[in-house]
């Protein structure tokens, strides 16, 4: 990674661009620009991201960016082969466990950030509750028809008398 670099800041400065020019054209902050060219892989978040700047940076630079790219996936094989199993044996059981806690099953690069995802109510509970004040609502509606009908009945044998009934 550090050769990857190297060959691009030498590029950039044979070319007379200075860093915050390149950051500028490339929309990149310089920062970024400085770790590709110090070899600091470790600085972005995604191999896959990197791999895109370098391209990109290549390009920039008028250089062959697939031959760039292949020297970074072969850097990236050497990194990752260096790997001991017993370290990729860990990662897979550490990996069951998340699985088994996120009841799913998730393929990713061991080199991506990932969010925690957020808590949001059940589907059954939101459907359950809405059953409910259905339930209720209806319930209601009938004991003030029940109501209405009674006083109704009242009103009619109070206006017809006791006696007129008999």
């Amino acid at each position: 990674m550090k050769e990857i670099g190297e060959k691009l800041k030498e590029a950039r400065e044979s070319m007379g661009i200075t860093i915050e020019e390149a950051a500028s054209d490339l929309k990149l902050r310089q920062s970024q620009i400085e770790n590709i060219e110090e070899g600091n892989k470790e600085a972005f978040k995604d191999v896959f991201y990197l791999k895109m700047f370098i391209k990109n940076y290549s390009k920039y630079l008028g250089l062959d960016y697939d031959k760039m790219v292949e020297e970074f996936n072969e850097y990236l094989f050497d990194f990752t082969s260096k790997i001991s199993i017993d370290d990729i044996k860990k990662a897979e059981k550490e990996q069951r466990k998340k699985e088994k806690k996120l009841k799913t099953v998730k393929i990713s690069s061991p080199y991506t950030v990932e969010k925690k995802q957020q808590k949001t109510i059940p589907k059954f509970l939101v459907i359950g509750g809405a059953i409910l004040l259905l339930v209720i609502v209806i319930y209601l509606i009938v004991i003030v028809l029940i109501k209405d009908d009674e006083e109704i009945s009242n009103t009619i044998v109070k206006g017809v008398g006791i006696s007129e009934l008999a």
